[in-house]
């Protein structure tokens, strides 16, 4: 059973279903033709690379989806630190249904592990200071949904999960509707009519548009666009607690720790999703 506050397990079962009919349609034939369709068997997922193994409550999922006879004894929960030679959980499975669903499990779970470990490098490295990481919509069309939980599995949070649950006020918008005070004033105008009470974000070049963001209001959150870190406190120290901060744009291992000790109240960094490397995890057979 999921907990809830992991996930949705109609949309993963959904992507589950979905994956499988991509990869098997009518059948796996290589192991209807050799593998006897009532023979049984135990395999274990066997951890190849150093990191933060996450996707464990999906492959009880897609097991379950194949075989709902099928058990798993999980020996490490999604979140943990692993290490080469770990073993991650057992899981006992038809075994046509067990290599039906091999594939699936595997590509889910180094992606997620992937995208886990990275971002608990990232939490490593800010983990004494007060401030929030968040990901991005630099995702992957489609599973951004499990990109999203392999952030939080690995000690980061999630920001806005699409273009329908936050504002975001960014340089093409405000080029677009003519400045920064027009588009907080028509968004402004667009929540009452349309009776939405959403996060509203302002991306600010400059300090410029920050003076003019801060004599307009109307926000949530002011995010600062790639600012060197002497304009970054300055902005900080200029918002003085009046609305979030959050700063974006040149973020990477070697530079979050310098950018957090801003002042700043959240950074975004879009390489939690788009550049994990993933995990080398294998499942296999144990021979009795």
């Amino acid at each position: 059973m999921l907990n809830i506050d992991t996930i949705n397990e109609t949309q993963l079962l959904e992507f589950i279903d979905n994956g499988l009919q991509e990869d098997v349609r009518e059948g796996d034939h290589t192991s209807l033709a050799c593998i006897p369709a009532d023979d049984r068997c135990r395999a274990k997922l066997l951890v190849k690379d150093p990191g933060v193994i996450a996707g464990v409550d999906l492959a009880k999922v897609a097991f379950k989806r194949v075989d709902p006879d099928s058990t798993i004894n999980v020996f490490i929960e999604d979140g943990t630190s692993v290490n080469h030679g770990d073993i991650a959980f057992e899981v006992e499975c038809n075994t046509q249904a067990l290599l039906k669903a091999e594939r699936l499990v595997l590509n889910s779970m180094q992606r997620m592990s992937g995208i886990a470990t990275l971002s608990n490098r990232f939490k490593f490295e800010v983990e004494d200071l007060d401030v929030t990481i968040l990901d991005t919509r630099k995702t992957t069309p489609l599973i951004r949904f499990l990109e999203k939980w392999a952030v939080r599995l690995g000690g980061c949070s999630n920001y806005r999960h699409g273009l329908y649950d936050w504002f975001m006020i960014k340089d093409n918008h405000i080029d677009e509707c003519g400045g920064i005070r027009q588009a907080i004033e028509r968004i402004d105008e667009y929540q009452k009519e349309k009776g939405l009470n959403l996060g509203v974000t302002v991306e600010v070049r400059n300090l410029m548009e920050l003076y003019e963001v801060l004599e307009v209001g109307k926000v949530t959150r002011i995010m600062f666009d790639n600012f060197d870190l002497r304009l970054l406190k300055e902005g900080v120290l200029a918002v003085d607690g009046k609305f979030e901060t959050e700063a974006s744009g040149g973020v990477n291992i070697n530079t979050i720790r310098k950018i957090a000790k801003s002042g700043v109240q959240f950074i975004s960094v879009g390489a939690l999703t788009h550049s994990a490397q993933s995990l080398d995890l294998s499942l296999k057979v144990i021979k009795e």
